[in-house]
């Protein structure tokens, strides 16, 4: 059976981030095609088009780890209805320049929780935007969830059969889509 390099994006620096904690439950009910591996966005500094000509070394391992990836599994906070500052500045690293999109032609898979009672879905409508633009992929349909503190157990799973069995299919389904799109 063929494994897929996914890259998982977590949108929020917070040590004890619900975010990270949704990042980590997903992987854990995937399917086992999906090979995951966080990539770090808090040594990133704010993109500045005149870096383009030296790239920081930070940008060049982001954008390296993020080249090598077949896709990727974005998981994050809602911030004033839209995604936070630390994840569009990673996108938008990860975009320049144009002819090395590293988001290009790559599955998304998207994913979100927030205290209130639509979770993080307008954000995900921007992220999903953002990320159509760039020429990438992004699984139909969606995953934000209002974030309760049992939602996850102390071992970082879905404590929730019914959430449990819905983020699974649902990462099933981006197993499919990935398989459809990289191929066998």
């Amino acid at each position: 059976m063929k494994t897929y390099d996914v890259a998982v994006l977590v949108g929020s620096l917070r040590r004890e981030s619900t975010n990270r904690k949704l990042a980590t439950a997903l992987t854990r009910v995937a399917p086992p095609a999906l090979r995951f591996r966080t990539v770090a966005l808090d040594e990133l500094p704010m993109y500045n088009g005149d870096l383009e000509g030296q790239r920081p070394e930070s940008v060049n391992h982001f954008t390296e780890q993020c080249a090598a990836a077949e896709a990727f599994l974005m998981v994050m906070p809602e911030y004033n209805r839209s995604l936070p500052a630390v994840l569009k500045n990673a996108i938008d690293w990860g975009s320049k320049p144009m002819d090395r999109n590293v988001w290009r032609d790559k599955p998304v898979v998207m994913a979100g929780t927030s205290p209130g009672a639509i979770g993080t879905a307008v954000g995900q409508q921007h992220l999903r935007q953002i990320m159509g633009i760039l020429g990438a992929s992004v699984l139909g349909g969606e995953a934000y969830l209002s974030f309760k503190p049992e939602m996850i157990d102390a071992q970082g799973d879905f404590a929730d059969e019914s959430t449990r069995n819905f983020m699974a299919a649902y990462m099933g389904r981006f197993a499919v889509f990935v398989s459809k799109l990289v191929g066998p």
